[in-house]
């Protein structure tokens, strides 16, 4: 029991530093590995001894004396309570996604979809990917209980997207915009092979209704940032989600926006052929694709409809206010669209 009760209050103060502790920065994965293995450790303390009033009664005398400790180290810290013990792995991990002491090379470890049963005998292969499969199981979850409710981005990237999200924001109450922008570059690393589902997180996250607007800007700003990045996403998602991201977020819309009217620059006029054509290969778009994306814009709302269409007037003006097909990409587009 004695043995017990201490590897009880060790675990506890190793999810306060999981949690609260720069420390973090040194873990590798054998310490994740133990550190998910003591977790589990008091998982089956409660399954174990949670019918025993006994028993119970004594770790609960623990946790109280380990909890008053730990509060005069971490100011921030949360009690715990017996019945915690149930969940210990988890609060292990949201303690690690919310520190933003956490090595790029955990992150990597936690998200890592790929295999390596038996791989070189190591024996911590267990903890690799664990965040990946919390998400495929919160994922079919979500799936099997909205059967009849179309998800716009897929339960995968809904769920990413909240995860993005809250590491997201204890980024920004720890530290300023900049580690924010450094923690958005690095997942956007992580997803190098990747970068269309990624886009979807993105989305998922800017269409998100119960998140604070600071966490928008901020994604915002870094999409400015990285406009190589945003001219893949308006390039890769369908025009309709893109849309309803522009109907939430006026500053959405006008990066949006300037995307579109970069495209239209980069066209010219194939008289040969009487059609307009991309001089850009990367990416390539097409004059009836970006047609698409304006007319979706056209029908998202009549203040979109009306932003857009002054401002296509006013630079086909620039171009001469000519209405004979070829001399204008702004006055073809507006035809195409008011058809």
């Amino acid at each position: 029991m004695e043995a017990m009760v201490r590897n009880l209050s060790s675990t506890m103060e190793l999810l306060a530093v999981a949690t609260h502790s720069d420390a973090v920065a040194r873990w590798d994965e054998e310490t994740l590995s133990r550190a998910l293995h003591w977790a589990l450790y008091c998982q089956h303390i409660h399954s174990r001894f949670h019918h025993s009033p006994a028993i119970r009664k004594v770790m609960e005398r623990q946790l109280e004396m380990t909890n008053q400790s730990l509060r005069s180290v971490f100011p921030n810290y949360t009690a715990l309570c017996f019945s915690d013990l149930s969940r210990c792995q988890n609060l292990l991990l949201e303690g690690l996604l919310r520190n933003t002491h956490v090595p790029v090379a955990i992150m990597k470890i936690l998200f890592d979809k790929s295999t390596h049963l038996n791989n070189n005998g190591n024996s911590y292969q267990d903890v690799t990917g664990i965040c990946s499969r919390i998400i495929e199981s919160k994922s079919a979850c979500k799936i099997l209980g909205n059967v009849n409710i179309p998800s716009t981005t897929g339960a995968d990237a809904e769920v990413q997207s909240e995860l993005l999200l809250e590491k997201l924001n204890a980024v920004v109450t720890q530290s300023d915009g900049h580690r924010a922008n450094q923690f958005l570059d690095s997942v956007l690393g992580e997803y190098e092979n990747a970068q269309e589902h990624f886009c979807g997180v993105i989305c998922a996250a800017l269409q998100n209704e119960s998140r604070m607007d600071l966490e928008f800007m901020i994604i915002l700003d870094w999409l400015e940032l990285k406009h190589n990045f945003l001219e893949y996403m308006c390039h890769s998602l369908p025009s309709s989600l893109l849309t309803n991201i522009a109907k939430k977020h006026l500053r959405f819309r006008d990066l949006y926006c300037d995307v579109l009217k970069k495209w239209a620059k980069e066209m010219e006029y194939d008289i040969n052929n009487g059609e307009w054509i991309p001089v850009s290969k990367n990416p390539s778009v097409s004059f009836q694709n970006l047609t698409e994306h304006f007319v979706s814009l056209f029908k998202g709302s009549v203040s979109l409809k009306d932003h857009l269409e002054t401002e296509l007037k006013a630079l086909k003006f620039t171009d001469g206010d000519f209405d004979v097909r070829g001399l204008s990409i702004w006055g073809d587009l507006l035809s195409e669209i008011l058809k």
